[in-house]
This record gives C-alpha cells, structure tokens and sequence, in this order.
C-alpha cells in the first residue's frame, strides 16, 4: 500500500467511522502528509518502523516546532497506525507506546470584566458591520463558544423564548448553552436590522452571521475583528475569539460556579481540561482559604 491510497483511506475512516468534525479531519490529513514528506523515499506504510517515528520526532524537535504541535503530530501518527492494525492492513503498531514531549501546562490568557465590555462596546453602531461585530462578540463572552461553533451558529438553533442556543461543538456533539439577555438583546437588533435586510447568498442560507456578501464568516474574520478591537481599545494583550472563551469560564469559575455546569457549557469532554481554570486567580484562591481554613490567617 502506498501513502496516497493509505493516507485518504485513513481519511474516509476518520470521517465515516469517527465522525470527526471538518477541521479536525483537515488536521489529521495534513499531519500525515507531514510525517510522509519526512520520511525517507523507501519509506511507505507498510514498512515504516518505531525508529522511523522517532527520527521523525527528533526532526520536528529540531526545527522548532511547538510541543503542543508535537504531540498533535504524533497523536496523528498514532490514531494512523492504530487504524491500520484494526483493519489488518499491517499486523503490528511501529507507534505503540511511544511518548510525545510533555507540554507545559500553559495558562489560558484571561481579560478582565472591564476589558470584555471595552472590546464589546467599541464597535461603531451607526454601521451593519458593528452591529453584526457587537453580537459576535456578545455571543462568543456569553456563551463560551470556540470560534469554529460562533460561525457555524444556526438560526434555527436560537430559541429566543428560553434564552438557549443549541451548539455544534467538536466532533459533531450537540450542547444547549443558556445565552444571556445583553447578548440576546444584541442578537436580536443584528437579526432585525442587518441579517433580515441582506441579500443572502446559497452557502450562507440558515447561518446568523454573514459576511457583506451574504456567505458564512470564515475563522481568520472574527480574529481581524477581535484584533481590530483591541487596537480601537488600547488593549495591549495579545488576544484572540478564544481569549472571550477562557475569560467567559475563568470569571464563571471565579464567581463560584460549578465545575461540573462550566464543563457542560464549555463543551469539553473531560472535566480535566476545565479544571486549569480553577488555577487563573490565585487571590481567588486565596481568599477562599483565608474564609474557610482555621490557621490560614495566623494568629492577631
């Protein structure tokens, strides 16, 4: 079997079988054609061995790739060579127990209450475009939405009586996320005033967020818009739409809400990745020993 066959067999399996979302399956392919380029010419699936993968990983290493992208790639690897043991296309795993590089626990970039409602009220409401801007933005603080779930956001998925939107996350899976009344309030004024007024292309038939050409925002836009904003705002911080996310969980979790509500709402499928969440403040921390531990505070 050569890399052309396995590499889009591997594709179609990733789609039908794990029922992986598009840019998850993107990722994939493009990790293996990755790893295929780096190998020697003679190299093909079938007689690729663990040294192969770990001269492979020591190349990445060498060329200064990020450790978080490191083990993306070897997670690719791996989920590649597992796939070809189910299907008895090679009877052993080269990939079986190797180990990426252990990533620092890198902690998410947060902003303040009063930086969130600057970002969100520097948009200019005399124009669609603001308008539009102001309810993504309401949106992504809101409901903690991942940038790829805001531009996928279904107008048939806002349920403005109960104040929830259903939400697309990762891998398909499905969540309802209660939508605060500022943001639907937002919402609402773009829908009227822009949305419903605007000639509306095929592709972009049933999503709430458009571009002036009636077609579904891309990811790069809404990172021009947060940028944008924090230019307009004097925001020194490098941020990003996900900077709304962690700042929607970090200031949920500060708040003293439950650990268990946030993942749901975060959509994260273990409680493990929204735990570092509980490490952002530690005046927060802080403080809840200073109230609740007998010898915190030492003696008067």
């Amino acid at each position: 079997m050569q890399w052309n066959t396995a590499i889009e067999d591997f594709r179609s399996y990733i789609i039908l079988e794990r029922n992986q979302s598009d840019n998850t399956v993107l990722a994939y392919h493009a990790d293996m054609l990755k790893f295929q380029s780096l190998l020697e010419d003679n190299k093909t699936p079938m007689n690729v061995q663990r040294q192969d993968i770990e001269a492979f990983l020591a190349a990445i290493h060498d060329l200064g790739l990020a450790k978080r992208s490191q083990a993306r790639l070897l997670s690719s690897i791996k989920a590649f060579f597992r796939w070809m043991n189910l299907e008895g296309i090679r009877e052993d795993n080269p990939s079986a127990s190797l180990e990426g590089p252990k990533r620092d626990q890198k902690l998410p970039d947060t902003l303040s209450v009063e930086d969130v409602n600057a970002l969100i009220e520097s948009h200019d409401l005399s124009k669609n475009k603001g308008i539009r801007n102001r309810a993504i933005f309401e949106v992504l603080y809101s409901c903690g939405l991942r940038v790829s779930e805001c531009i996928s956001l279904m107008i048939n998925n806002i349920y403005f009586e109960e104040e929830i939107i259903k939400v697309i996350g990762k891998g398909n899976r499905e969540r309802l996320v209660p939508i605060g009344r500022a943001a639907m309030h937002s919402l609402r004024i773009y829908l009227d005033e822009v949305r419903n007024k605007q000639k509306v292309a095929q592709e972009g038939q049933g999503f709430v967020f458009l571009n002036r050409r009636g077609k579904p925002l891309s990811r790069v836009m809404i990172f021009y818009m947060v940028k944008e904003a924090a230019e307009r705002t004097g925001l020194r911080k490098s941020i990003s739409p996900h900077t709304f996310r962690h700042s929607f969980a970090t200031h949920l979790v500060e708040g003293g809400a439950d650990l268990r509500a946030v993942q749901e709402m975060l959509g994260h499928a273990n409680i493990t990745t929204t735990e570092i969440y509980t490490h952002l403040d530690q005046s927060h921390l802080r403080k809840a020993l200073e109230k609740f531990h007998p010898r915190f505070k030492g003696y008067d």
